[in-house]
């Protein structure tokens, strides 16, 4: 019974990594969004700022870079994703953009 119990699992885990391969749906999208703001939040705390309020990048915006903090992972998606990076402005500020990339789409096991 235990192993039953532990192929099934095994079998969750691999359906939900599939489903984040094919594109996983807003969803995982979305939570992904959330954990990274959660660890940016965090992040500030322990440097003794406030937390970055998200932007959403638009063409042509200025950007005062000092310095990248994190940049989030791209998904395993054959399609347009969201990705959010949070610098250090000139100032010591901390700055979070969202903008859109395209997912790193691997067909065939390539």
């Amino acid at each position: 019974m235990k192993s039953f119990n532990l192929s099934i699992a095994a079998l969750l885990l691999s359906l939900s990594s599939l489903a984040l391969a094919e594109g996983g749906g807003d969803r995982t999208f979305t939570q992904a969004m959330v954990e990274n703001q959660k660890a940016m939040e965090r992040y500030a705390a322990k440097q003794g700022k406030p937390a970055p309020v998200v932007q959403n990048y638009r063409y042509g915006m200025k950007l005062d870079i000092a310095k990248v903090v994190n940049v989030t992972p791209p998904f395993q998606a054959c399609q347009v994703v969201p990705s959010r990076m949070t610098y250090e402005d000139s100032a010591g500020q901390l700055q979070t953009i969202e903008y859109q990339v395209m997912g790193q789409c691997r067909k065939n096991g390539s």
